[in-house]
């Protein structure tokens, strides 16, 4: 997950695992913002949704599938459980670290890179499968990111992402970043990858099919929520940038509507708190 944009003066390179290339400014924003935080108790929240994203895909035993934008490996992990051949690509190597680690602990193999969704170290139709959960659809540039996308991807493969659409819960918390520090200018919303029209568009002519469904999935957090509002405002790369961005009244500005959107749509009664966010399922044929 992230907001459309966010500042960063910082200066970031890619290494290790992904071909040299240059580095330029929106590529070294996103490594800051990815890099800013601790995305794992987050990217836990919806875990159980994202397993039941792959479990749709009725994966079959030695479907090679490369995860973009994996994060801490929420669809690659239960992807390798199902038999597939899985490799998770993220710009941000702290995530990577993470996913290796997860992927250890939940008795898997997967290959994890570091790499740009927007330039992926991959060759053409590499893949049987191309996914992205809240991941690609942040990309500073979106029509690079779909065009990569359709690329690694063979003909007659998939790709599926699931991305936050503006009117659900997250469209609109991503919505309290943005007016406290606007995006670049040029920067399109990363939240029109959660129209079909917009998907339609950028994916146009390199696919033969197109299914878009909304569906709903649970961010669950075993704390009250003021906790989980703390909890993104310190932890989450882009609420991290935000604040770092802002001056201090910004700053108690975000933590504010942070906590009031948690506790306005709040399903639990428990003390802990479960929030139900729309995202658009797309499901592409590649051409």
């Amino acid at each position: 997950m992230s907001t459309d944009s966010f500042p960063c003066t910082d200066e970031f390179s890619i290494v290790g695992d992904v071909r040299p290339r240059a580095i330029d400014p929106l590529t070294a924003r996103a490594i800051a913002v990815w890099t800013g935080g601790d995305f794992l108790p987050i990217a836990r929240s919806f875990a159980p949704g994202a397993a039941e994203f792959i479990a749709r895909l009725n994966l079959r035993a030695g479907d090679s599938l490369l995860d973009v934008a994996c994060g801490t490996g929420n669809l690659a992990i239960p992807a390798a459980l199902a038999g597939a051949r899985v490799t998770g690509v993220d710009i941000a190597p702290n995530l990577i670290a993470q996913a290796r680690h997860e992927a250890r602990a939940a008795g898997c193999i997967v290959d994890f890179d570091v790499g740009d969704a927007e330039a992926l170290p991959y060759a053409s139709g590499q893949f049987d499968n191309t996914v992205t959960m809240f991941g690609a659809m942040f990309a500073y540039r979106p029509d690079r990111a779909a065009a990569e996308l359709l690329r690694v991807t063979r003909p007659g493969g998939r790709v599926a992402m699931a991305n936050w659409t503006p009117e659900g819960f997250v469209g609109e918390m991503l919505r309290a970043h943005v007016a406290i520090v606007p995006p670049p200018q040029g920067v399109p919303s990363s939240l029109a990858w959660g129209k079909e029209d917009t998907v339609r568009e950028r994916f146009g002519d390199g696919v033969t099919a197109i299914n878009c469904t909304r569906r709903k999935i649970e961010l669950r957090f075993a704390m009250e929520p003021a906790d989980v509002a703390e909890l993104f405002a310190t932890s989450y790369g882009p609420s991290v940038a935000t604040i770092k961005a802002t001056d201090a009244r910004g700053a108690r500005r975000l933590r504010n509507e942070l906590t009031r959107l948690f506790q306005q749509h709040n399903l639990a009664t428990d003390g802990t708190t479960a929030v139900a966010s729309e995202y658009l399922d797309v499901q592409a044929r590649v051409a």
